[in-house]
Protein backbone atom coordinates (compact mmCIF):
# COMPACT_ATOMS: atom_id res chain seq x y z
CA UNK A 1 0.00 0.00 0.00
CA UNK A 2 1.33 3.42 -1.11
CA UNK A 3 1.17 6.43 1.56
CA UNK A 4 -0.52 8.78 -1.19
CA UNK A 5 -3.10 6.28 -1.53
CA UNK A 6 -4.12 6.30 2.31
CA UNK A 7 -5.11 9.07 5.18
CA UNK A 8 -3.76 9.21 8.87
CA UNK A 9 -6.61 8.03 10.52
CA UNK A 10 -4.61 8.75 14.06
CA UNK A 11 -1.65 7.21 16.12
CA UNK A 12 -0.57 4.78 18.68
CA UNK A 13 -0.33 6.68 22.08
CA UNK A 14 1.33 4.50 24.36
CA UNK A 15 0.74 0.94 25.62
CA UNK A 16 -1.96 -0.21 27.71
CA UNK A 17 -0.88 -3.17 29.90
CA UNK A 18 1.45 -6.05 29.95
CA UNK A 19 0.14 -8.37 26.99
CA UNK A 20 1.00 -6.25 23.65
CA UNK A 21 -2.21 -3.98 23.98
CA UNK A 22 -1.75 -0.25 22.69
CA UNK A 23 -3.82 3.31 22.93
CA UNK A 24 -4.71 4.48 19.91
CA UNK A 25 -5.99 7.79 19.21
CA UNK A 26 -8.16 8.49 15.75
CA UNK A 27 -7.91 12.10 14.60
CA UNK A 28 -10.86 12.02 12.92
CA UNK A 29 -14.51 13.75 13.51
CA UNK A 30 -16.12 10.93 13.92
CA UNK A 31 -14.38 8.27 15.28
CA UNK A 32 -17.24 5.27 16.34
CA UNK A 33 -17.05 5.32 12.38
CA UNK A 34 -14.33 2.89 12.73
CA UNK A 35 -15.13 0.94 15.66
CA UNK A 36 -15.53 -2.11 14.00
CA UNK A 37 -12.17 -2.23 11.33
CA UNK A 38 -10.43 -5.63 11.04
CA UNK A 39 -6.77 -3.81 9.70
CA UNK A 40 -5.14 -0.78 9.83
CA UNK A 41 -2.29 0.04 8.20
CA UNK A 42 0.98 1.64 10.75
CA UNK A 43 3.82 3.51 9.37
CA UNK A 44 7.79 1.91 9.98
CA UNK A 45 10.71 2.99 8.51
CA UNK A 46 8.72 4.95 5.81
CA UNK A 47 6.66 1.97 4.75
CA UNK A 48 3.10 1.40 5.23
CA UNK A 49 2.52 -2.38 7.08
CA UNK A 50 -0.82 -4.09 7.48
CA UNK A 51 -1.79 -5.27 11.20
CA UNK A 52 -4.76 -7.09 11.87
CA UNK A 53 -6.85 -6.12 14.90
CA UNK A 54 -7.82 -9.08 17.39
CA UNK A 55 -9.73 -6.66 19.69
CA UNK A 56 -10.62 -2.94 19.91
CA UNK A 57 -12.85 -1.30 22.62
CA UNK A 58 -13.35 1.95 22.70
CA UNK A 59 -12.21 3.88 26.14
CA UNK A 60 -13.47 8.01 25.67
CA UNK A 61 -13.98 9.78 22.26
CA UNK A 62 -11.47 9.17 19.56
CA UNK A 63 -9.38 6.91 22.09
CA UNK A 64 -8.96 2.96 21.55
CA UNK A 65 -7.47 0.05 23.49
CA UNK A 66 -6.22 -2.30 20.25
CA UNK A 67 -4.80 -5.37 20.40
CA UNK A 68 -3.30 -6.38 17.49
CA UNK A 69 -3.10 -9.98 16.26
CA UNK A 70 0.77 -10.12 16.22
CA UNK A 71 1.85 -8.15 19.02
CA UNK A 72 1.62 -10.45 22.17
CA UNK A 73 4.60 -8.42 24.40
CA UNK A 74 4.89 -4.89 26.07
CA UNK A 75 8.38 -4.42 24.27
CA UNK A 76 6.40 -5.10 21.07
CA UNK A 77 3.57 -2.96 21.87
CA UNK A 78 5.84 -0.03 23.37
CA UNK A 79 7.74 -0.19 19.78
CA UNK A 80 4.47 0.85 18.09
CA UNK A 81 4.79 3.98 19.93
CA UNK A 82 3.95 7.40 18.48
CA UNK A 83 3.19 5.60 15.13
CA UNK A 84 1.04 6.72 12.73
CA UNK A 85 -1.96 4.95 11.41
CA UNK A 86 -3.70 4.81 8.01
CA UNK A 87 -6.46 3.31 6.19
CA UNK A 88 -7.08 3.43 2.35
CA UNK A 89 -8.36 6.39 0.92
CA UNK A 90 -11.68 4.42 0.13
CA UNK A 91 -12.04 3.62 3.55
CA UNK A 92 -13.10 7.56 4.24
CA UNK A 93 -17.28 8.23 4.51
CA UNK A 94 -19.53 9.51 2.23
CA UNK A 95 -19.27 13.42 2.32
CA UNK A 96 -22.72 15.54 2.01
CA UNK A 97 -22.51 17.54 -1.42
CA UNK A 98 -21.50 20.49 0.33
CA UNK A 99 -18.38 18.54 2.15
CA UNK A 100 -15.25 17.81 1.38
CA UNK A 101 -12.12 16.36 2.76
CA UNK A 102 -8.66 18.22 3.36
CA UNK A 103 -6.71 16.62 0.63
CA UNK A 104 -9.26 16.64 -2.07
CA UNK A 105 -8.90 20.48 -2.50
CA UNK A 106 -4.90 20.80 -2.53
CA UNK A 107 -4.13 22.84 -5.55
CA UNK A 108 -8.09 24.18 -5.86
CA UNK A 109 -8.46 27.46 -7.21
CA UNK A 110 -9.76 29.51 -4.27
CA UNK A 111 -12.75 31.87 -5.08
CA UNK A 112 -14.92 34.12 -2.67
CA UNK A 113 -18.06 35.47 -3.31
CA UNK A 114 -17.23 39.07 -3.15
CA UNK A 115 -13.80 38.97 -4.20
CA UNK A 116 -13.45 36.50 -6.80
CA UNK A 117 -10.63 34.02 -7.65
CA UNK A 118 -8.06 34.66 -4.99
CA UNK A 119 -4.96 32.10 -4.97
CA UNK A 120 -4.56 28.50 -4.94
CA UNK A 121 -4.95 25.95 -2.04
CA UNK A 122 -1.48 24.99 -0.92
CA UNK A 123 -1.99 22.82 2.34
CA UNK A 124 -3.60 22.37 5.86
CA UNK A 125 -2.20 22.89 8.86
CA UNK A 126 -3.60 21.00 11.93
CA UNK A 127 -2.58 23.34 14.79
CA UNK A 128 -4.12 22.45 18.56
CA UNK A 129 -6.03 25.80 18.67
CA UNK A 130 -7.37 25.78 14.92
CA UNK A 131 -6.56 24.29 11.37
CA UNK A 132 -6.29 26.44 9.54
CA UNK A 133 -5.80 26.58 5.58
CA UNK A 134 -2.54 27.96 3.40
CA UNK A 135 -3.28 29.27 0.19
CA UNK A 136 -0.68 31.23 -2.15
CA UNK A 137 -2.20 34.45 -2.56
CA UNK A 138 -0.36 37.72 -4.43
CA UNK A 139 3.50 35.54 -4.31
CA UNK A 140 2.95 34.82 -0.30
CA UNK A 141 1.52 32.50 1.96
CA UNK A 142 -2.03 33.19 3.25
CA UNK A 143 -3.76 31.68 6.24
CA UNK A 144 -7.13 31.35 6.55
CA UNK A 145 -9.38 30.16 9.42
CA UNK A 146 -11.01 26.76 8.83
CA UNK A 147 -14.67 27.38 9.45
CA UNK A 148 -18.40 26.39 8.39
CA UNK A 149 -18.95 30.52 7.48
CA UNK A 150 -15.80 30.60 5.74
CA UNK A 151 -16.02 28.07 2.95
CA UNK A 152 -18.95 27.15 1.19
CA UNK A 153 -18.63 24.62 -1.12
CA UNK A 154 -16.10 22.55 -3.61
CA UNK A 155 -16.62 22.47 -7.19
CA UNK A 156 -14.91 19.23 -7.81
CA UNK A 157 -16.00 19.87 -11.50
CA UNK A 158 -14.44 23.01 -12.01
CA UNK A 159 -11.73 22.54 -9.25
CA UNK A 160 -12.75 25.69 -7.09
CA UNK A 161 -13.08 25.83 -3.46
CA UNK A 162 -15.88 28.43 -2.97
CA UNK A 163 -15.07 30.58 0.09
CA UNK A 164 -16.40 33.88 1.89
CA UNK A 165 -13.06 35.78 3.15
CA UNK A 166 -13.60 37.07 6.60
CA UNK A 167 -13.85 40.90 6.96
CA UNK A 168 -10.42 42.57 7.18
CA UNK A 169 -8.74 39.22 6.12
CA UNK A 170 -7.57 40.04 2.88
CA UNK A 171 -6.54 43.85 3.92
CA UNK A 172 -3.91 42.24 6.49
CA UNK A 173 -1.98 40.49 3.07
CA UNK A 174 -2.75 43.77 1.11
CA UNK A 175 -2.00 46.64 2.82
CA UNK A 176 0.68 48.70 4.07
CA UNK A 177 2.27 46.96 7.60
CA UNK A 178 0.95 43.56 6.45
CA UNK A 179 2.50 40.44 7.17
CA UNK A 180 5.47 40.58 5.05
CA UNK A 181 5.78 44.27 5.27
CA UNK A 182 5.77 44.47 8.83
CA UNK A 183 8.84 42.10 8.87
CA UNK A 184 10.14 44.80 6.41
CA UNK A 185 9.49 48.04 8.45
CA UNK A 186 11.14 46.28 11.47
CA UNK A 187 14.37 45.42 8.97
CA UNK A 188 14.65 49.56 7.66
CA UNK A 189 14.00 50.91 10.97
CA UNK A 190 17.30 48.89 12.60
CA UNK A 191 19.61 49.89 9.46
CA UNK A 192 19.22 53.42 10.21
Amino acid sequence: MNIDDCFQLGFIVKTHGTKGQVVAFFDVDYPEDYEDLESVFLEQKGRLVPFFIDTMEPVQKGRFIIRFEDVKTIEQAEALRNTAIYLPLDELPELEDDQFYFHDVIGYQVVDQNYGPLGIVKEFYDLPQQQLMAMEYLNQEMLVPVIDEVFLRADHETKQLHVNMPEGLLEVYTQPGGPDEADDEDDSEEQQ
